[in-house]
């Protein structure tokens, strides 16, 4: 997941010391403003699906623009791919939309990030809520042979405004048939949202709407409750809060360190 913030000076590694200079291996855009993009990896380099990394782009002045982003690609694939969203005027969007193969960009040593199935106690369904970019790390989460030996469903409920947004959606599909999950317990059930537009097969109003109302629940199969129910939520800011107090409203609980609850959910910008 990629967010344009502003890092205070002096906070973020120089590539010298904390960072692998790497280089771009592939391009895919999506539509004007959706992007995914594949890097060389390091051999060191470790991270738990769901986990964020910190890249860095660099101007021909020679300064470096930091920015989060979560790993799209399997913890054991030997790339790394990203998913972003490109904001007009953005230091590092500005540079991303010029890259091209075999230029270079740094990434972080070290991975960071909550938003993983380890930290649940328990359960029988995995419910993964997302809107726009926050597809991104879910992505790698459905990629982990674990998950698919852990619980007995996992949901994806993907919300865009259009259409034309709904990345990913052939590796969503084979996800089902691929040899690593063959044999595995757990069911997948997807759920596309499309806001803004009329699209066959997809639910039309905002997830928060949907939640709500139980339509999510009904479209699934699946109640949420305490006893099966863990859930992980990316999305914008709003999106997250209204979610969250809906869960807690139902009597779902957030997950701390030192109290295991049903959700959890982490805010990059």
């Amino acid at each position: 997941m990629k967010f344009e913030t502003n890092f205070r000076p002096g906070t973020l590694p120089q590539p010298t010391d904390k960072a692998t200079r790497e280089r771009v291996l592939s391009i895919r855009p999506w539509c004007d403003k959706l992007l995914s993009f594949r890097t060389s990896r390091s051999q060191s380099f470790r991270f738990q699906p769901g986990q964020f990394v910190r890249l860095g782009l660099e101007s021909p002045a020679g300064d470096v623009v930091w920015r989060p982003f979560s790993m799209v690609s399997a913890s054991y694939d030997e790339y790394l791919e990203f998913f972003s969203i490109l904001v007009p005027d953005g230091a590092f969007s500005n540079r991303l939309a010029r890259l091209g193969p075999d230029d270079p960009i740094y990434v972080e040593k070290a991975p960071y990030g909550y938003l993983t199935t380890s930290r649940f106690v328990g359960g029988r369904d995995l419910w993964l809520l997302a809107s726009g970019t926050g597809l991104a790390p879910f992505l790698s989460i459905l990629r982990d042979p674990e998950v698919w030996a852990q619980y007995e469903n996992l949901v994806l409920a993907y919300s865009v405004r259009q259409a034309q947004e709904l990345a990913y959606q052939e590796e969503i599909a084979a996800l089902t048939s691929d040899m690593l999950f063959v044999g595995e317990k757990a069911r997948l059930h997807y759920v596309p949202i499309v806001t803004r537009e009329a699209l066959p097969g997809s639910l039309g109003q905002r997830l928060t709407t949907l939640l709500g109302d139980g339509s999510l629940e009904g479209r699934v199969g699946l109640p949420l409750d305490q006893a099966r129910s863990r859930l992980l939520i990316c999305g914008n800011p709003q999106m997250l809060d209204d979610v969250r107090g809906i869960l807690q409203t139902r009597g779902l609980r957030p997950d701390r360190s030192r109290e295991p609850g049903n959700f959890a959910s982490e805010n990059y910008w």
